[in-house]
């Protein structure tokens, strides 16, 4: 299983969710961008980390977490470079967490926040820094709807099934999930994918036709695209 090295995490955080999701649907991975599920604000930072999950369940009174204050421990205990994953059922009533519990995550080092729920206190979240990713922004707290309960299982997020360990990776588009044994080859893919975007990007905007350049290239794209390489000295 490959590392989450910090090259495979500036790769990652070069490539849009958008790349990621087509080379996972080539795979037959076709579920796992997580569904409802947006960047607090746009122009985040992008956000790359380990899952480290949270499940809720609904509300019961009578009834609490065999951890305690489960939501306390998991931003007590969320690793650094980890993403803390909530499954709160797709239920937006009550706030998954507000700017203090993020607030925390981010003074540990953790690597970003993900709810299929929503967060509160907007303001003081986006102060943190800390890349957040929500449903919709809720002010009623956690309590009012959810009975935070166990971590370190899987959970389903946004209709997605998320395990402990998988490879986390936002943008302005949203979140997918990469299993962390296709990581490293999902990362050579997304770097020369990358340079590929950039010269086509270039040629695009010099008024080059997409007939032949993309998605599919034709010989003389492949011959243009080789040149542009060696003259940047790429292999």
């Amino acid at each position: 299983m490959a590392e989450l090295t910090q090259k495979i995490k500036d790769i990652l955080n070069g490539t849009a969710t958008s790349t990621i999701t087509g080379f996972l649907n080539r795979r037959g991975l076709n579920n796992m961008f997580l569904h409802d599920v947006s960047p607090l604000r746009l122009g985040m930072k992008r956000m790359a980390g380990i899952a480290y999950t949270l499940r809720f369940l609904p509300q019961r009174k009578d009834k609490s977490s065999p951890l305690g204050s489960a939501q306390q421990t998991a931003m007590e205990q969320c690793p650094p470079g980890h993403v803390l994953m909530i499954d709160s059922r797709g239920d937006a009533r009550a706030a998954s967490a507000g700017d203090l519990f993020i607030g925390r995550l981010a003074a540990r080092g953790c690597a970003g926040i993900v709810t299929d729920g929503g967060f509160r206190d907007s303001e003081g979240v986006l102060k943190t820094g800390l890349p957040a990713y929500h449903q919709r922004p809720v002010s009623p707290p956690s309590g009012i709807a959810h009975l935070p309960y166990d971590i370190g299982l899987p959970i389903a997020c946004g209709g997605v099934a998320v395990f402990p360990g998988d490879i986390i990776v936002g943008d302005c588009d949203g979140v997918v999930v990469i299993p962390p044994d296709l990581l490293e080859e999902i990362a050579t893919e997304c770097e020369a994918q990358n340079i590929f975007d950039e010269f086509a990007e270039a040629e695009v905007a010099k008024g080059r036709s997409l007939i032949g350049l993309f998605p599919n290239q034709d010989e003389k794209c492949k011959a243009d695209f080789a040149a542009w390489k060696k003259a940047r000295g790429l292999s």
